[in-house]
């Protein structure tokens, strides 16, 4: 078969006719003359023929289901809406409700002490999660049932002396229905726990250090950041195991509860119409997990913000819109623009201040055996650039990680304005800080990160302001009116609304600048803020740090742009196997270093 390639001329010269017959009787043609062209998509018969068996079969069934009268449809429908089925079913739905809720509470509690760490925490959650996957549920609604037989009493009181608050009979207290929904919950709880550690694993380790690197308290991060994210990962197991409970509660039958299953049983015992009472029990039960499908449904689609880049809006985001009164629809992008261009800027070393100090005395780290950072020293002075150089595995990004305290060093110190990061000196010994004042004290220090390290389930706005109010305790109208401002000052005022996937890299790493600024840090690293980013992006990320290197910030750049540590930097330092070799104004470590070994770097990068 021959190929023929038909090219459309717009501007007055004729194409070459494909070979064969001329299309329209004419070798010449333009494309609006293909602007009246029907287009027939390509026909699929083993599709077509697939669909209709499908149909043929289904109907096939519900005729055989709906015109037999074994299954007895009369007797269906007189005990559907029966009273008896009716309170039968509140209590299944009650017992799922009440498992569910205290099932994935405590599943919750049980994933964070999972990944906590305290090894006393894991090993306990460990083993709460072994026992009760282990044992059957009516194993554990049996035993549960009959801890009267175990404990006659159940008493609180001082151990070891006669003082008593108050005792009760077991008997009285577990009563089938408690029994019922403790079995259930300790059941659902264990299951919950790994479902949920395996979201909150699931979750990209940049996102805690950029939540740790903004000083947000461990509360804040799991609350805002960290499950947010992982429950994409969470819903579909989690619902399927809340599907798996809803039928699950048939099994308190075990009990005599008088739930769906068990009230259908007594009725078809009476009436020995199985049948059509177990499919009472069936439709009832299809009906409850339909509208839980509807409803992950639904929470799916909330929690997928940031995931997609145009998020279609959940049942839920509607309401939370009309609960805050956003039942207008939303402004034009040009609208966005101009609001946030009428934000005041200030200068932002007016705004904040000077920028603070750093100082590393004789800082060793080590991973294992390997010797990472050997005996580093140096002084960044106050408001200065510093660019470090040197060839990957250098130790220079955990050189910057250590000055913000997220990764501890093995000896030495580092201090910021004369405060030292992360400790707190005794006479000759360094004491180091809970984790709370840790965050505190991080909060000077911003961080903008290799790979932006952006939350993607918030917009640009929340990404900026989350910080500022958790940390700096402004108010959201201050926060907001601080974000507006910063993301003018990159030129991304018009991005307030968007989420980070529906940015470039560039705009990205601009965003996340901006959200360092927020917290009016005295200090601010830069791991390579080009490195992720395509050539023609980088010059737009390097003037913004070019505008900060006039704001009286003290920045620290790891970055390999020779040309912008030559124009921009007031310091270079260049690092090699864990040790600084080298360092002075640019002009001169640049251009007649002193090192062999910086020398043979920049004759490889220049």
């Amino acid at each position: 078969m021959n190929a023929a390639i038909l090219t459309v001329e717009t501007q007055g010269q004729a194409p070459t006719p494909p070979s064969g017959a001329p299309l329209a009787g004419s070798a010449s043609f333009t494309a609006s003359e293909f602007a009246h062209l029907r287009v027939i998509p390509a026909r699929r018969p083993a599709r077509t023929v697939g669909t209709v068996l499908a149909v043929l079969l289904l109907l096939v069934l519900a005729y055989s289901v709906l015109t037999n009268p074994r299954w007895g449809w009369p007797v269906f429908a007189e005990w559907f809406f029966a009273e008896p089925v009716l309170v039968g079913l509140g209590r299944t739905l009650l017992l799922t409700a009440l498992g569910a809720v205290i099932g994935f509470g405590m599943g919750t509690l049980l994933a964070l002490a999972r990944v906590s760490s305290s090894p006393l925490l894991a090993a306990v959650s460990f083993g709460y999660v072994w026992l009760f996957r282990s044992i059957p549920l009516i194993v554990l609604l049996l035993v549960i049932n009959n801890l009267g037989y175990l404990y006659e009493t159940v008493t609180l009181g001082v151990p070891g002396t006669p003082w008593v608050l108050f005792s009760v009979p077991t008997t009285q207290l577990i009563s089938p229905f408690a029994a019922a929904v403790i079995g259930l919950a300790l059941n659902q709880s264990a299951f919950a726990s790994e479902i949920i550690r395996g979201g909150i694993l699931s979750v990209d380790q940049g996102q805690h250090e950029a939540a740790s690197a903004l000083g947000l308290p461990r509360g804040r991060q799991a609350r805002r950041i960290v499950l947010p994210q992982a429950m994409r990962t969470i819903l579909p197991t989690g619902f399927n195991d809340l599907i798996g409970l809803a039928k699950g509660t048939s099994n308190v039958y075990i009990l005599a509860l008088p739930e769906l299953f068990y009230t259908i049983q007594i009725i078809y015992r009476r009436n020995l119409e199985v049948i059509p009472l177990l499919m009472v029990a069936t439709v009832w039960y299809l009906i409850i997990l339909t509208v839980l499908s509807l409803v992950q449904h639904q929470v799916e689609r909330h929690y997928s913000r940031g995931a997609l880049r145009n998020p279609p809006p959940s049942v839920f985001t509607r309401l939370a819109r009309r609960w805050r009164g956003a039942t207008t629809p939303e402004s034009p992008p040009h609208a966005q623009q101009t609001a946030s261009a009428d934000v005041p800027t200030q200068h932002w070393a007016e705004s904040r201040g000077l920028g603070g100090e750093v100082s590393l005395q004789n800082v060793t780290k080590r991973f294992g055996t390997q010797t990472v950072l050997d005996d580093v020293s140096l002084v960044v002075p106050r408001g200065s650039v510093t660019v470090i150089l040197g060839q990957s595995g250098s130790g220079k990004s955990t050189l910057l990680r250590s000055i913000n305290h997220l990764e501890r060093v093995d000896a030495g110190y580092i201090a910021v304005d004369g405060e030292l990061l992360g400790y707190r000196r005794e006479n000759d010994t360094l004491v180091e800080l809970s984790e709370k004042d840790i965050l505190k004290r991080r909060a000077d220090v911003g961080m903008v990160f290799q790979n932006f390290n952006l939350f993607p389930h918030l917009t640009v706005l929340e990404n900026l302001i989350e910080a500022p109010m958790a940390v700096r305790n402004l108010s959201r109208p201050k926060a907001e009116e601080l974000a507006l401002s910063l993301l003018a000052r990159v030129g991304l005022g018009d991005k307030r609304d968007a989420f980070p996937r529906q940015l470039s890299g560039g705009q990205q790493q601009r965003v996340a600048i901006a959200r360092a600024l927020a917290l009016k840090p005295k200090v601010l690293l830069f791991d390579e803020p080009t490195s992720a980013l395509d050539p023609e992006l980088v010059g737009e990320v390097l003037g913004v740090i070019k505008q900060l290197a006039r704001s009286g910030t003290t920045l620290i750049v790891v970055t390999h742009e020779i040309g912008f540590a030559r124009e921009v930097a007031d310091e270079v330092v260049f690092m090699d196997q864990g040790r600084i070799l080298e360092s002075g104004p640019p002009n001169l470590v640049l251009v007649q270093p002193r090192h062999p070994r910086t020398a043979a770097f920049l004759a490889k990068v220049l």
